[in-house]
């Protein structure tokens, strides 16, 4: 049975199953790197690393004596240290050691402290490493923006525009560090001052908020109809749209009812029949909106030339952005604990998580390299909840150790571990039910 024909909203399977597969192993890899390297630098000795669980499909002893693995079942990983009774560092006799104070049990505090919380720090490293990158190899858009390339357009939009083109204005409105449509008409096309060859000419070119597929979100319709990156939004239910607003009104004045959209593509025009849905928007000053949605963002109808930004400056908005992402999902969660946005509209879970990831890779090495970036935040922020089982957990044991001076007793962390890790498989097991659930209403 072709599972690609059963669920077409996962695209390329053997794509979306390799680039799930690929960006875990990498998340994975570095946090579980972290947890090692800082444990082995302070004298705790790690026993295995391993990538996956289940049957080892490859090992290798190293000289520090640790064996690196890949085991079967590749959704997650562990590193075991000495003296461990398990894979989750609880319990063990590192007493009995020779060496007590190079297993995790009886190391110092500090030096478990420090291991504990390496893993989630490496994974924010990884996304600012990432995210670094991406900012120095995109760079900062030049002055005047000056058009790179243009999106492809329907001829009778009549665009004269040219890559090339420095923009001086638009209708009348100066152009300086960005296009901005304030003060614009909604018309197409507009009246364009451009620097070309040297010499300021008149050219036409398009409403810069044109309704252009530039993302697309898993599970909602726009997907789900075959909506394509590029593809041009010209009319709802009939009526001509020029801009991205035009749709966003009309969607949200559906009600929920079906909307027909007229798209033109590469030459052609067809139209598709898309059910909005209800979902919860993140405001740019906090909070979220609720209103119906179809799951596409527009981007602008041309791409502008850049030059190169330096090192600090892109690592300082990655930075900005790391740390951008860890309080909006600190938020969302709060909310979805607390009811003011619902779970099943925006909790994923390992099947959403790789058709989410089957559509970046679609979109490109960019786009593939920014999400696994988000991921690896996401994991890293998870991983921090003080719940047993995650590396949260052991941080509030040790912090009860560093205030009381006691240990936790071995009984008790392993009630609290077998508590945790029931929260977590249930949380597992109500995402993917989700997941499950989306694909049925398909």
């Amino acid at each position: 049975m072709d599972m690609a024909a059963m669920f077409p909203q996962f695209g390329n399977l053997p794509v979306t199953v390799l680039g799930f597969l690929l960006a875990l192993t990498i998340i994975v890899g570095i946090h579980e790197y972290g947890h090692y390297i800082v444990g082995r630098w302070s004298g705790i000795h790690a026993e295995v690393f391993s990538i996956g669980f289940g049957p080892v499909l490859w090992s290798r002893v190293d000289k520090h004596g640790t064996r690196w693995q890949i085991a079967a079942l590749p959704l997650g990983g562990y590193v075991r240290f000495l003296g461990d009774a398990n894979a989750a560092s609880v319990g063990g006799d590192g007493v009995s050691h020779p060496n007590p104070s190079r297993t995790m049990t009886w190391a110092p505090l500090w030096a478990r402290i420090a291991t504990v919380l390496a893993g989630p720090v490496f994974n924010f490293i990884l996304s600012i490493v990432i995210y670094t990158a991406i900012f120095m190899y995109s760079g900062t858009m030049t002055t005047p923006p000056t058009i790179a390339s243009l999106q492809p357009l329907p001829p009778a939009m009549g665009v004269t525009l040219q890559p090339g083109d420095a923009i001086i204005s638009i209708a009348g409105q100066p152009v300086d560090e960005g296009v901005s449509v304030a003060n614009l008409s909604v018309e197409n096309p507009l009246p364009y001052v451009v620097e070309r060859d040297g010499r300021q000419i008149d050219a036409m070119g398009p409403y810069p908020q044109l309704p252009i597929v530039g993302s697309l979100m898993p599970n909602l319709a726009a997907h789900q109809a075959g909506l394509q990156i590029g593809d041009v939004v010209m009319a709802v239910d009939g009526a001509p749209v020029a801009a991205i607003g035009d749709v966003i009104s009309r969607v949200s004045a559906s009600m929920g009812a079906p909307v027909t959209f007229t798209i033109w593509r590469a030459g052609q025009t067809f139209d598709r029949e898309l059910l909005p849905r209800m979902i919860d928007l993140p405001l740019p000053e906090g909070g979220y909106a609720r209103d119906w949605k179809v799951g596409f963002s527009s981007t602008l109808p041309y791409t502008f030339q850049t030059e190169p930004m330096g090192v600090l400056p892109a690592i300082a908005r990655a930075g900005d952005t790391v740390w951008y992402l860890v309080t909006r999902t600190l938020e969302a969660l709060g909310s979805m604990i607390t009811g003011v946005i619902s779970a099943e509209d925006n909790l994923q879970g390992m099947v959403g998580m790789a058709q989410s990831t089957g559509m970046v890779v679609e979109q490109g090495l960019l786009e593939y390299a920014a999400w696994i970036a988000l991921l690896s935040a996401s994991i890293g922020l998870l991983n921090l909840l003080p719940v047993p089982m995650l590396d949260g957990g052991h941080l509030v044991f040790y912090l009860w150790e560093a205030v009381t001076r006691r240990r936790v007793p071995d009984r008790v962390a392993w009630a609290l571990m077998l508590i945790g890790l029931a929260m977590v498989i249930t949380l597992m097991v109500f995402a993917l039910s989700l997941d499950i659930r989306r694909l049925i209403s398909w």
